[in-house]
């Protein structure tokens, strides 16, 4: 699969649209039991050069932050938006719904770019894609005073965690409001956190050990 096209071809054979239950406002290309990608090993996707296909479910974090910048869509009108490691666009779709602008997606990997286009074509939003690792200061350039980054679902590891979380703090330091999602990751920091909103998001428990995951929007304060 090396180009773009056929990366967007493989998505929409390979998912189904559905609206994600905090966000119905959204549609995405998310895997499903009745879609292929679904129902296919690691080890098969491997062999065609696909990573875990993380941009194809709709994570508790990210739902959360989505609603929360639909219910409040002040906080983000008319500033630019970064969101960090989106998978399949889908905060970075809600912030362009919610009048921000420009709003950029930021990944790493060539698929979830990929989704992120396919699904911000399919909402209508105005969403670019930014490829790199922001953690690596590649993208410290398009960050501004008043600026906004989000990130859902990033203290699942601990290596990444305290990377996401050290360059949350740096934005912040910067003037940017840093908001995170977080569904009680085991390596969400316990200090310099303050609480934004709280949801109950439904999950599946394919994904999650749970059928609802308490979930919190946290500013990430710059220490």
């Amino acid at each position: 699969m090396s180009t773009a096209a056929d990366r967007a071809r493989f998505i929409r054979a390979n998912t189904a649209i559905a609206r994600p239950p905090l966000v119905p406002e959204i549609r995405l290309h998310l895997a499903s039991e009745i879609t292929p990608i679904w129902q296919a090993s690691e080890e098969s996707l491997a062999r065609h050069g696909i990573a875990p296909p993380f941009w194809a479910f709709a994570w508790a974090g990210g739902q959360a932050l989505a609603r929360c910048l639909l219910d409040h869509p002040q906080t983000v009108a008319g500033r630019p938006v970064l969101d960090f490691g989106s998978g399949s666009g889908l905060v970075a779709i809600a912030a362009a719904r919610a009048g921000a602008g420009p709003v950029r997606a930021a990944e790493i990997d060539p698929f979830a770019i990929a989704a992120i286009a396919v699904n911000a074509a399919l909402n209508k939003a105005a969403v670019s894609v930014m490829p790199g690792d922001a953690l690596d200061g590649a993208l410290d350039n398009i960050l501004a005073d008043r600026g906004i980054v989000t990130a859902g679902d990033v203290c699942y590891e601990r290596e990444m965690a305290q990377r996401a979380v050290a360059w949350l703090r740096r934005c912040a330091a910067q003037g940017c409001l840093a908001l995170l999602g977080d569904p009680g990751r085991a390596y969400l920091p316990p200090t310099g956190l303050r609480k934004i909103a709280r949801y109950l998001v439904p999950t599946s428990r394919e994904i999650e050990d749970r059928e609802v995951r308490e979930t919190t929007v946290w500013q990430v304060l710059d220490r």
